[in-house]
């Protein structure tokens, strides 16, 4: 097969990679109800080993042929571009389905509930403690990121660095902050609708801010590693994307779940 392209497109080479990932959440899945059922968490973990072996390979690829090896023309980011559009618009409908759950339950809650919302026995969170300060925790995130956009085009790498470290920071202490919440929390996920549709939603989203933070530890890494330019830098642009979409969840969360659902 002749090595020359005649194509601005990138043909990718045979991987293993998404058939370890597959196996992975597969064990993870299978662990996880084993974990529930048996309590026993070690094939939860094996599973999780796995998807961040793969994860680490994987990555280590695209970052090749994208940096080092210029599979990533302007063509291809152009589809890279709208691959991440396409992805998250998808993660809004995933989230669309749990305010749904929730609004169908609390704008008109059935005579299981006692006809009102929250339901008897239910004392919901404060909006104004915990949940106003991881607000403004992912508030300042936002700035910060865009902080380390800018910094990128203008080609001050150094604000770039310093920018995504106090994101990640943030991003971690919302975490910390959201177990402490969960720790505390005065009901469970088996407490009527009430419970089941807070700590999906918010789980979910804690979940995403933890696929956010690592996205965003690995633009720093690679940042450190002087793999973006001011005209070449798709990945961390991706990662500003997710992070401000999992902003906005959150800004939804808060007001719907958090205030209004007081």
């Amino acid at each position: 097969m002749s090595m020359h392209m005649n194509h601005p497109y990138h043909l990718v080479n045979q991987s293993p990679w998404p058939l370890t990932s597959a196996l992975g959440a597969m064990i993870m899945t299978t662990g996880l109800t084993k974990w529930f059922h048996h309590y026993n968490i070690l094939l939860f973990f094996l599973g999780i080993l796995i998807i961040l072996l793969s994860m680490i390979q994987w990555w280590r690829d695209i970052t090749r042929e994208g940096t080092f090896q210029g599979m990533h023309t302007n063509q291809v980011v152009i589809g890279l571009r709208w691959g991440m559009i396409l992805f998250i618009i998808s993660e809004i409908f995933f989230f669309i389905s749990f305010f749904w759950a929730y609004f169908h339950s609390s704008l008109s809650p059935t005579t299981e509930l006692g006809s009102y919302w929250p339901p008897a026995g239910i004392i919901p969170f404060n909006p104004f403690q915990i949940p106003l300060l991881n607000t403004a925790i992912l508030l300042a995130s936002g700035v910060s990121v865009t902080w380390a956009h800018h910094g990128l085009m203008t080609k001050n790498f150094t604000q770039t660095k310093q920018a995504l470290t106090l994101t990640v920071i943030l991003g971690v202490y919302f975490t910390l902050l959201q177990a402490y919440e969960y720790m505390e929390a005065p009901f469970t996920l088996s407490d009527a609708i009430y419970g089941t549709t807070f700590f999906v939603a918010t789980g979910f989203h804690g979940l995403h801010v933890l696929i956010g933070t690592t996205f965003l530890i690995v633009c720093l890494m690679r940042q450190s590693m002087c793999h973006f330019s001011e005209s070449h830098h798709f990945g961390f642009e991706a990662a500003a994307w997710y992070w401000h979409f999992v902003d906005v969840v959150w800004l939804f969360l808060y007001v719907s779940i958090y205030w209004w659902g007081e």
